[in-house]
């Protein structure tokens, strides 16, 4: 009986986590700069986030964000200090040491707490996920659908956001790769810096529609 919205639902999703934003940027960085175990834990993070979302969407506390100028701009300015933060410190990155290359395409440790934080509080952060999500559960899906229907829609979207992002990990943290990157040593990340510094530039004029 569902099952044009949840397509619906699920096509919108594949185009909204397909398109590159600060989630595929961090989760690309970690992947290059730390290796597999760390994007993925950083996909992880971000697929968690998902449910933040979505239970806020269910309780109706997005629409009230949504209709607070204060309470929007509170999270737009947390979303573009941290994007900000972690993408000034990226750009920072300086030159390897003479006869480093190697050294440089193996993974820098990297604690998976702190690769799970930079996941989540990426996504879980990012006013246009309140606003995309608030949309999908207010406009999309009918308000009539029963609560345990749009739930399973929520750990569907969560399951196939982590997904998603396991894979772009799993691409970006390959030896191969990560060597071709490495080569390129603190220029790769002080262009994922400047990605990430623009995005949380954008973030901070994302204005309420």
């Amino acid at each position: 009986m569902y099952w044009t919205e949840f397509l619906t639902v699920a096509l919108i999703h594949l185009l909204a986590v397909a398109s590159p934003g600060p989630d595929f940027a961090v989760v690309v960085r970690e992947s290059v700069a730390h290796g597999r175990r760390a994007g993925t834990w950083t996909a992880l993070g971000v697929g968690t986030a998902i449910f933040l979302h979505v239970g806020y969407s269910l309780l109706g506390i997005g629409l009230i964000v949504s209709q607070s100028i204060v309470l929007f701009n509170a999270l737009k300015w947390l979303a573009a200090a941290y994007l900000l933060y972690i993408g000034f410190k990226a750009i920072r990155a300086r030159p390897a040491a003479a006869g480093a290359e190697t050294l440089k395409a193996e993974p820098v440790e990297r604690t998976a707490k702190g690769a799970y934080v930079a996941g989540f509080m990426t996504n879980g952060l990012n006013p246009k996920a309140t606003l995309f999500f608030l949309s999908l559960f207010t406009v999309v899906i009918n308000p009539h659908t029963p609560l345990w229907v749009q739930a399973s829609y929520g750990l569907y979207l969560a399951f196939a956001t982590a997904a998603w992002f396991c894979l772009v990990a799993m691409l970006f943290s390959q030896h191969r790769v990560r060597a071709g990157f490495a080569r390129m040593g603190h220029w790769f990340d002080r262009t994922m810096g400047a990605v990430l510094i623009a995005l949380g530039v954008k973030i901070a004029f994302t204005e309420m529609h």
